[in-house]
Formats: C-alpha cells, sequence, structure tokens
C-alpha cells in the first residue's frame, strides 16, 4: 500500500503501525548537541565549513506557480506605475483562466450577506412562515448520558430569612448623644473673623494660577483678532475680484 505526498508529489510506502507510532512519539528532550563538549563542537563547524556534505542534486517532482509579483516588490514600485496598472486594471482587466476546483462543495444555504441584501417584507414573510409552520428537524442524539442529580439529595437550599418574613417595620428612636445633651445656647454676639486675605497675596501657587489664566486669555483675544482679521480679508478679496 503506498499513499501520496503533496509536497514533493511523490510516491511513497506507506508506513506500518510501528513506524507510525515511533514518528509520532513527542520527543522534549534537548538534541544530543546541547551536552556536547567544546572542542568537538569547534571541530565539527571546522569540518563543516572547509568540507561540506555534497548532497545530490535536488528533484522537483511538483510543478511551480507563478504567484506573479512579490508583495515586496508590489510596495517598492514607485506611484506612477501603481496608478497605470491600476488604470489599465480597469480599462482591460485581465482574463483569468476559468477556476478548477479539486474538493467537493458543502452547501452552506444562504450565506449572511445574501440575507442582510434582502427587502424588509422578504424577511417579514419569512419570520410568518417560520412562526406559522416552523421547520421540522430530525430529533436530537445525544451521544452523551444525562445525569440523575445535578445536585446531591443531601443538600437544602433555603431562601435568606429576610425575603421569607414579612411583617410591619419598626423605627426605635434614637438615643441623644453626649454631645447635644451638653451643647448650651449662648446669646451673646460671637466676634466677626477678620476678613481673608487675597488669594494672591497669600498663596504663591494661586498668584502663578491667576497670571496663567490672564496669559491665557490674552492670547485668546488674540488669536481670535488674526482669525477675525482673515475672514475679513477673505471677503473683502472675494469682492474686489468680482
Amino acid at each position: 500500500m503506498t499513499y501520496r505526498s503533496n509536497a514533493a508529489e511523490a510516491w511513497y510506502p506507506a508506513p506500518g503501525p510501528v513506524a507510525l507510532e515511533a514518528s509520532l512519539t513527542l520527543d522534549l528532550l534537548p538534541p544530543h548537541g546541547l551536552t556536547q563538549p567544546l572542542w568537538r563542537s569547534l571541530a565539527e563547524g571546522f569540518r563543516h565549513t572547509f568540507f561540506p556534505e555534497r548532497f545530490p542534486a535536488l528533484q522537483l517532482t511538483s510543478r511551480p506557480v507563478n504567484v506573479g509579483l512579490l508583495l515586496s516588490d508590489r510596495v517598492s514600485l514607485p506611484w506612477f506605475r501603481t496608478v497605470f496598472t491600476n488604470i489599465g486594471d480597469v480599462v482591460s482587466p485581465e482574463t483569468l483562466p476559468p477556476l478548477e476546483l479539486e474538493s467537493r462543495p458543502v452547501d452552506v444555504g444562504e450565506l449572511i450577506t445574501d440575507q442582510l441584501s434582502h427587502f424588509w417584507w422578504a424577511s417579514l414573510l419569512r419570520n410568518l412562515a417560520d412562526r406559522v409552520s416552523p421547520e421540522r428537524l430530525p430529533a436530537l442524539d445525544l451521544t452523551s448520558e444525562p445525569i440523575p442529580d445535578i445536585l446531591p439529595k443531601s443538600w437544602i437550599l433555603l431562601p435568606l430569612w429576610s425575603e421569607v418574613v414579612d411583617g410591619p417595620k419598626v423605627f426605635y428612636p434614637e438615643e441623644p448623644r453626649p454631645e447635644d445633651a451638653a451643647r448650651t445656647i449662648s446669646l451673646q454676639p460671637q466676634p466677626v473673623a477678620p476678613p481673608i486675605a487675597d488669594a494672591a497675596t497669600s498663596d504663591p501657587t494661586a498668584a502663578d494660577l491667576l497670571r496663567d489664566i490672564r496669559r491665557s486669555r490674552i492670547r485668546q483675544r488674540i488669536w481670535i483678532g488674526l482669525v477675525a482679521a482673515q475672514v475679513v480679508y477673505l471677503v473683502v478679496a472675494a469682492f474686489w475680484l468680482n
């Protein structure tokens, strides 16, 4: 028995069950050359450099595919070549040979793009048809056995007591706090606090902030004036040229 390789398009003898199992064995150990001494690795490096192993000529049995211009070469093209190429593709597009399908097509039904392109009354009729006479599907074939008891019988699920007990709400009076009881009312006039000094003179950070705000307002007025002057100039120039 033989099988065909897609990579080289050649015929090889099919491996037996023992050889197939040996080829699929997962080896996670490091390579043998990792633990070899330094002098051996140096000797092998010199041997591969001065006396490389000669392999037979490579024989390609597969048919090469013309992929056209590579993506790297296409990106490096100047802009005028891409413009002329696009115009040529629009005026006289390239005639390609018919597509040869080697696989068996699968019926996936109506595509989602085609469903979205329908008019609203088509979807309305389809929904009414599905509601009146729905499509009968075959019975579901379950390959796994259902679990008889998801929750053990020894478990008891009880709701919260606040959700079960229903009664009137009782509001108990609050006890007076000691600071409220010891507070006395004084009818004598309280001294007026002195006025707070200006923030700009007391806090240097506030002074810097006020200065920045003042400068930003000045810059805003300057920019607004420049924009208004440009608009007036454009309007006057348009009427003057006409």
